[in-house]
């Protein structure tokens, strides 16, 4: 009789869990919701997440606020979105550097990738640019080569932050050219292209978003794209693999999280939603025009990606001993 009793209890607990999910699931959003986005302001990441943002605020009926939390390689908005109340009302852009790379490059970790986020929907690759400052007198990547190779003190390398995806690309160039650069940290790509134009760095690799509006400009040279093909924006500028850099592996994405223990129902609308934004004409023409390649899916799918992407990164720290 207290098997049946309890296995009663059981069944009831489970039932009331279940109605109280599908109450909240009707309910929410209840509140505004807050984007946390772990890069400065202005740059392509952040431009693209307030398109997102202003997108979803319509769709979900409730504010969606992007809440800009940038620095230390991307820790400072992982760990504030880890520490959020997991009830849907809070969400996390994240990228390659917060769940890929830091694992492997920092020593000590204020968040766990695995166990303090649920993955609602990868959203796209970066397109990115081989940049350099106007008084750098390289014009193609092979002067570029010869130039940072006779460097004595080595060429500054704009970067964001010491075992970030661009740093491991600077270790990796550097070995493939058998040349030196000196890491200069940002928060962001706007910073990157800020510096750029200002001669404080030589060269970076960033996101082409971040160039958007100096494409004809001769404040920023572009001197190679990665892409398939080459841009029709940019018809005169190789792509990566033509200039005979097309070879490193890594390749800089942005996805969606939510804190640890968010309901399935709300991950679930938050998938849906999201994936309705980015798959509608207009995001896509935005989004194009920012270079950026959608790329969405299922949470299941997010997930598997990220375990693949986080292998890959580890052998890329692993090989370069990025620290």
């Amino acid at each position: 009789m207290k098997k049946i009793e309890t296995h009663l209890a059981a069944l009831i607990g489970a039932a009331a869990g279940l109605c109280a999910s599908a109450a909240f699931a009707q309910t929410y959003p209840s509140k505004s919701i807050k984007m946390i986005v772990p890069i400065a302001a202005g740059s392509v990441t952040d431009v693209a997440s307030r398109f997102l943002a202003q997108e979803l605020s319509t769709s979900l009926g409730q504010p969606v606020v992007v809440v800009n939390r940038p620095g230390a390689n991307m820790v400072i908005g992982a760990q504030e979105c880890a520490r959020s109340d997991p009830d849907g009302h809070t969400i996390c852009v994240t990228s390659a550097d917060a769940m890929s790379y830091n694992p492997f490059t920092l020593d000590q970790m204020s968040y766990d990738p695995d166990k303090d986020f649920r993955p609602v929907t990868n959203m796209y690759f970066v397109m990115e640019g081989l940049i350099a400052s106007r008084n750098n007198p390289a014009k193609t990547v092979a002067e570029m080569r010869e130039l940072a190779v006779k460097s004595k003190g080595g060429l500054n390398f704009g970067t964001l932050g010491p075992g970030s995806t661009t740093d491991t690309f600077r270790k990796w160039l550097s070995e493939a050219w058998g040349a030196e650069f000196a890491a200069v940290p940002y928060k962001g790509g706007s910073e990157v292209i800020n510096a750029t134009i200002g001669n404080q760095i030589d060269v970076s690799r960033i996101g082409l978003g971040n160039v958007a509006g100096y494409l004809n400009d001769p404040q920023v040279k572009i001197l190679a794209v990665r892409s398939a093909k080459r841009l029709p924006e940019l018809p005169d500028v190789p792509t990566m693999d033509e200039a005979g850099i097309g070879a490193y592996p890594g390749r800089p994405w942005w996805g969606m999280v939510a804190p640890a223990k968010t309901p399935d129902d709300v991950v679930a609308r938050l998938n849906k939603e999201i994936i309705a934004v980015l798959d509608s004409p207009k995001a896509r023409e935005f989004m194009a025009k920012q270079f950026l390649e959608l790329a969405f899916g299922t949470p299941a799918e997010f997930q598997e990606f990220l375990n693949q992407d986080r292998a890959n990164a580890g052998q890329l720290v692993k090989k370069f001993g990025v620290k």
